[in-house]
């Protein structure tokens, strides 16, 4: 067993886990898109002494893969990053962890039609469960604060599949710190964009310097844009996917635990119910594309 990769899928595990609880103190003391903007600046921060020392520049700028940077920075950072964050004023780390797990509905559907990798019937039957899974809380919540939260969520966990369709086309010698860093650098438009609209639309630029915004802060930066995506890869080379994306798909359990724990969240039945069926729905899909070798 090597447990060095081991032990990175944990922290992997963790530091996952720990994004919709870091994501709810946030509110109210960072803005969204601020939070977004200064966290991916330190992601640049974090991956740029490696970029420098191998030498690697040039490959974020190459005109073959530039605009692929972009739309992974767009639709894989900038844009659901801020509407995750957005979403946790209305809704609990908890209901937002589990339902996150729609993004596996939205990987088969772009699979089949960009990438023409049709899903079996176990893929199907997994994700049969995760919509009832989602499917149970949002009725739950339905027309209540939270419900806003929730279709944020779920409305916008396809960007993260576009950018990962997209980032599936790219070449395969480039380094994933490369892949790091431009999701990282790339982002920065859109987020100026973003920015400059709110200035447009006299919305606030909410930063409170407090010790909980920093902790906040360095964690989005330095630990989830930057040490989950280096564990997250070296889990994965040096073990078997399944294995790494079962413990993977599990996070949503730390992440409703730790909100109860907090008291961000009051775990109810259907929560538990909704998270017992997404995972065992994402489980089965995860097995079934191991053995069908994808």
């Amino acid at each position: 067993m090597n447990y060095s990769a081991l032990t990175a899928a944990w922290i992997c595990w963790a530091l996952v886990g720990l994004s919709p609880i870091m994501g709810k103190y946030a509110a109210g003391l960072i803005s969204p898109a601020v939070l977004v903007f200064l966290g991916t600046l330190l992601g640049v921060l974090y991956f740029a002494p490696w970029i420098t020392k191998n030498h690697k520049w040039g490959e974020l700028f190459a005109k073959k893969t530039c605009w692929q940077f972009l739309f992974i920075g767009t639709f894989g950072t900038a844009l659901p990053f801020t509407v995750f964050l957005i979403a946790l004023h209305y809704t609990t780390p908890g209901n937002a962890a589990i339902l996150q797990q729609s993004e596996l509905i939205y990987s088969l559907i772009f699979a089949a039609i960009f990438l023409k990798e049709y899903p079996g019937r176990g893929q199907l039957g997994g994700s049969a469960l995760i919509v009832l899974g989602v499917l149970i809380i949002l009725l739950k919540e339905q027309y209540t604060p939270r419900w806003t939260g929730d279709l944020l969520i779920v409305g916008s966990t396809w960007m993260l599949q576009a950018g990962s369709t997209v980032a599936k086309k790219l070449p395969k010698h480039l380094d994933y710190r490369v892949i790091g860093m431009a999701r990282n650098l790339f982002a920065l438009p859109a987020l100026i964009v973003i920015l400059s609209i709110m200035y447009a639309l006299h919305q606030p630029f909410t930063f409170r310097p407090t010790a909980t915004a920093f902790v906040v802060l360095g964690y989005t930066g330095l630990l989830k844009y930057g040490l989950a995506m280096v564990v997250w890869y070296k889990a994965i080379r040096a073990l078997d996917l399944s294995k790494v994306t079962a413990i993977y798909l599990s996070y949503p359990v730390l992440s409703l635990l730790l909100s109860a724990m907090l008291g961000l969240d009051t775990i109810t039945l259907h929560q538990v119910a909704g998270l017992l069926i997404t995972c065992a729905g994402a489980y089965w899909v995860s097995l079934t594309v191991q053995k069908e070798g994808h």
